[in-house]
């Protein structure tokens, strides 16, 4: 059995994401890395998932003993596994299961930054009307109004309310610009799930979630799962307009210094539209979290 390379139990005892199901050839060997481990797994036509440490002898999920397994799952329409020893259950989200929703991995796309610099993006809706012009933003609609953010120590997330943004083209069901309602949920130390208006139906949300799979410190695989009510648009539609505010995000990304996501108060300078990240990075600090992140001084 191979070293650990990732030593922050924090991080090992979690669930983490490797793959999208729907894009997996039933029975067939699949190879990923998460937190700098080479692993394979495997999923059977029931959906169910074998996952193991890489080894050359192994290659079919048949012939690993339970010893050799590490914990597996399938959920929301990916695998996960755990290096550590991970919670019984998985965080919610109940509208997945909802009948008339379209379930969907948007992509699985590489990106050279660390998770927690990736999932701090995702919370930031000040950059909307410049890197997603004339979609999630436009000028001189740029004023991020005031938000509220609970951390819970009961359900172990925080959760990001009344957050409300002009947006041009909200989603693939939109008919024109709109003030959009945003719901922003951290459940996961590298994992964050969106709820935002529904254009189709005003009592109802959409779901767009990133799962962050950590390959190493610095790099991350991001899956994207779209939960929403459309049917009017088929499945690529509605994927290539998650994928082109994605790759929006990407060079952006990319070419923030550091890459991993500074925790120390005073090592950025933070505005009043930051209060989520501000929220998020003091989370982080408090589970103790070390990997992809540079922990405040002691």
């Amino acid at each position: 059995m191979s070293l650990l390379r990732c030593s922050d139990r924090a991080i090992l005892d979690l669930w983490h994401p490797i793959g999208a199901i729907g894009e997996i050839v039933h029975g067939a060997v699949q190879e990923t890395v998460l937190l700098e481990e080479r692993l394979k797994f495997e999923v059977g036509s029931d959906g169910h998932a074998v996952v193991w440490r890489f080894r050359h002898d192994l290659f079919r999920a048949d012939q690993v003993s339970p010893a050799d397994r590490l914990p597996a799952r399938s959920a929301y329409g990916y695998v996960w596994t755990s290096l550590g020893s991970p919670p019984p259950e998985l965080f919610a989200i109940p509208e997945y299961a909802e009948p008339d929703r379209r379930n969907m991995n948007a992509a699985t796309v590489g990106v050279h930054v660390s998770a927690p610099r990736a999932i701090e993006n995702f919370l930031d809706m000040g950059h909307f009307p410049y890197v997603h012009t004339d979609i999630l933003g436009a000028e001189p609609h740029t004023e991020v109004k005031e938000y509220d953010v609970e951390v819970s120590v009961e359900r172990d997330e925080i959760l990001a309310t009344r957050c409300r943004f002009y947006q041009p083209k909200a989603s693939t069901a939109s008919s024109g610009g709109a003030d959009v309602e945003y719901i922003y949920r951290v459940p996961h130390p590298y994992c964050s799930v969106l709820y935002k208006s529904s254009p189709v139906d005003e009592s109802r949300l959409d779901v767009i979630a990133v799962f962050m799979q950590p390959v190493d410190q610095e790099h991350v695989r991001a899956h994207m799962l779209m939960s929403v009510l459309d049917s009017n648009n088929e499945d690529k539609i509605i994927k290539r307009f998650q994928q082109t505010i994605f790759g929006q995000d990407k060079p952006i990304l990319e070419n923030q210094v550091p890459k991993r996501l500074p925790l120390d108060p005073r090592a950025e300078t933070p505005i009043r539209a930051d209060k989520s990240a501000i929220a998020y990075r003091r989370w982080l600090s408090q589970k103790g979290v070390t990997y992809g992140v540079i922990p405040a001084a002691a």
